[in-house]
């Protein structure tokens, strides 16, 4: 099976499990139900004490949240997902188009790379049976001609096996490339499908006083965990840019005549190792884009200003009645 697979079977996971968050509005629908109670009952029992008129707007809350639990996958879920897919979509074609590329341009400069060391006597003979077997013909059966053959010999079985532990060392950096990108999808779906399925819980404790900023986290760690495909393709499409800038100046240099390449992949192989080390920073990079909590603080900031507002407004007209008052009475 390869890599490619694994990511739509991580995706077939994800909308599989999806429908497990069904089970767990059940209970969540008992939790918001007792909270929505105690809520209106503590809102309307203050507007109450205080002589004021009750104010419906704020108790419609509870309600719109018991709303988002009874029907969580459809519509908390399916609107997440509606709004973000198009990113994951458009990330994911911007990658299969730099690996197309880069795909094409491999091709080209393995063909030049071949072609130009066909064109040194002294390295054809590593790469070519048939100039090897040419270089042999024009030997002879002295013991000085036994002697350059053997040399040949070692000097081509080395050559080989050069070739064959480079191959191997970069083989094994790709597969630890493309598993770090599994790694991540891999734990990506995890957490989904945990904050998918315990998301009624989450909602549901929200509706409590005290827990409101319970539902902007939940969101905003949904939004920040769902982000990271996006972020983890844009990495990979970076990298595979950037492979393909080397290649095309690997491709010019093959094209002249007189360059003699060294068959040398150091370059490419500490990419391929910043890229695995690259791939651990996409959560880090994602909490940027957004901020698991920040709505809740920036919710408490508001509402702190608020009453202190509503403080000076209150203090303010307490003062006006007060002269008033005195000026009344002289």
């Amino acid at each position: 099976m390869e890599f490619d697979n694994l990511h739509e079977v991580l995706r077939s996971l994800y909308d599989e499990m999806l429908p497990m968050s069904a089970t767990m509005a059940a209970v969540a629908k008992g939790i918001a139900g007792l909270g929505a109670l105690f809520y209106v009952a503590l809102k309307v029992w203050q507007a109450l004490s205080r002589a004021e008129s009750i104010d419906v707007f704020p108790l419609l809350r509870p309600f719109a949240l018991g709303l988002c639990i009874m029907f969580f996958p459809t519509i908390v879920l399916g609107t997440i997902n509606a709004v973000l897919s198009p990113v994951v979509k458009g990330t994911h074609s911007m990658l299969e188009n730099q690996v197309l590329d880069l795909n094409k341009l491999q091709v080209q400069k393995d063909q030049l790379e071949r072609e130009a060391m066909l064109r040194n006597p002294e390295q054809a003979y590593l790469i070519s049976d048939e100039e090897f077997d040419k270089k042999l013909e024009e030997l002879g059966w002295s013991p000085s001609d036994l002697g350059t053959m053997a040399g040949m010999y070692m000097e081509r079985g080395s050559y080989q096996l050069e070739q064959k532990i480079k191959n191997w060392f970069r083989d094994l950096l790709e597969i630890l490339f493309q598993s770090a990108a599994l790694v991540i999808d891999t734990i990506r779906t995890f957490f989904l499908i945990v904050l998918s399925i315990l998301g009624p819980i989450a909602f549901a404790i929200s509706v409590w006083d005290g827990f409101q900023s319970t539902l902007s986290q939940w969101i905003s760690r949904y939004v920040s965990v769902y982000l990271w495909l996006p972020v983890a393709d844009i990495f990979s499409a970076m990298l595979a840019k950037l492979q393909s800038l080397m290649l095309e100046k690997d491709i010019a240099n093959l094209s002249d005549p007189n360059f003699i390449p060294d068959g040398s992949n150091t370059i490419y192989l500490i990419f391929m190792i910043i890229g695995i080390v690259g791939y651990f920073t996409v959560p880090t990079v994602t909490g940027w884009i957004i901020q698991a909590g920040g709505a809740g603080n920036f919710m408490r900031n508001v509402t702190q200003t608020a009453q202190k507002a509503g403080n000076v407004a209150s203090a303010g007209a307490g003062a006006a009645a007060g002269n008033v008052s005195g000026q009344l009475m002289k």
